[in-house]
């Protein structure tokens, strides 16, 4: 049996493999609403036989979109379609889940095809731990106060009872790629001098109360993921011995995997991008904090995640890019693996037998 097309349990959810579609940004959405767009792009992942489809990051309040196009989960409006989506998405066997964000400093930008930093109109104000902007062409934001921290823990939790009612099984928060939560974790971007700053105990202190607030926001038998950046890849940033520390606090507040990706707060950093650049951080992580991992990027070839699950490096395998060019990757991953798997009745005389 391949060890990619094994279960996971976390919790009181069960995956049918280990293969998980990444969060992507289709940035398709009109005011946070998803359309058909969304719902063909995940149903047909469903289709191709992922174990988990993670939505896009999702934004927690109108501020945190990275762009106008962003989907949202603000509003109780939002939950129709989005309940339609994750109907389809577990009737094909799949679970589906949602990354929960609020891009800070890197909000108020344009969709990628369409420029690139802040929106020359129609924009709004950003927010971040500092009033320290990204880049030169990104937006300059005010730093949150007492008040404005309050409202994006409340904001994280009211879009997680939506998560609940729109029928996801499963939450990611996103706390990486330079997005808020991340900003208050690198000393790079968190220059603030109050409880929220400074130390390691105080600057990842919003991101354990964002989590408190959505644990007691779903039942107790709902996973909660954390996607971090292990590392900023810039001297003076956040560490991946950091990332375990931080990984071990989670786990004893109730996280049950943390998904390993990094960079994204600074815009000069140098990154040795490459085929699974990414997994070591997920292995210490999973091995130095006890707690089961997500390996992220550039993993491309059915061997590749195969590799990662048999030799322990991670529990899960996020795929991104090659999820977009063959949505169908774990139905012809399993028969490159030699296991036989279940495919949809419609595409059963499609199905290689050997």
């Amino acid at each position: 049996m391949s060890a990619l097309f094994e279960p996971l349990t976390l919790r009181g959810l069960t995956l049918k493999n280990r293969l998980v579609v990444s969060p992507m940004c289709q940035y398709s959405a009109h005011d946070g609403f998803a359309n058909d767009w969304h719902l063909v792009h995940l149903g047909s992942r469903a289709v191709g036989g992922a174990g988990l489809i993670i939505l896009e990051a999702t934004a927690v309040s109108p501020e945190g979109r990275i762009t106008p196009e962003d989907l949202g989960i603000w509003k109780d409006e939002h939950v129709e379609f989005l309940a339609r989506i994750n109907r389809f998405i577990e009737a094909q066997g799949s679970v589906p889940g949602v990354q929960l964000a609020h891009a800070g400093r890197k909000a108020s930008t344009y969709a990628p095809w369409r420029g690139s930093g802040a929106l020359a109109e129609g924009g709004w104000q950003v927010v971040a731990p500092s009033a320290v902007p990204f880049a030169d062409n990104y937006p300059q934001p005010e730093a949150l106060d007492a008040a404005g921290i309050k409202k994006v823990i409340a904001d994280f939790r009211s879009a997680a009872e939506r998560s609940v009612q729109a029928g996801f099984r499963l939450i990611e928060i996103h706390a990486a790629h330079g997005y808020l939560l991340h900003e208050f974790l690198s000393p790079l971007s968190n220059q603030r001098t109050d409880t929220y700053g400074g130390t390691l105990e105080n600057r990842i202190r919003l991101l354990l109360e964002v989590v408190a607030a959505v644990r007691l926001a779903v039942p107790d038998d709902f996973p909660i993921v954390v996607r971090l950046s292990a590392t900023d890849w810039t001297e003076g940033g956040w560490t991946l011995d950091d990332s375990v520390q931080l990984s071990h606090w989670l786990r004893e507040r109730g996280v049950d995997l943390v998904d390993c990706s990094t960079g994204g707060n600074v815009p000069a950093a140098k990154i040795p991008v490459g085929a699974g650049y990414q997994i070591e951080f997920a292995e210490k992580i999973k091995r130095e904090a006890n707690i089961p991992t997500g390996a992220v990027g550039l993993i491309t070839t059915p061997a590749e995640a195969e590799e990662i699950i048999e030799r322990g490096q991670a529990d899960l395998v996020l795929l991104g890019r090659e999820e977009l060019r063959d949505p169908y990757f774990p139905l012809h991953a399993a028969h490159t693996l030699g296991a036989d798997v279940a495919w949809p009745e419609q595409y059963e005389r499609a199905k290689p037998r050997k």
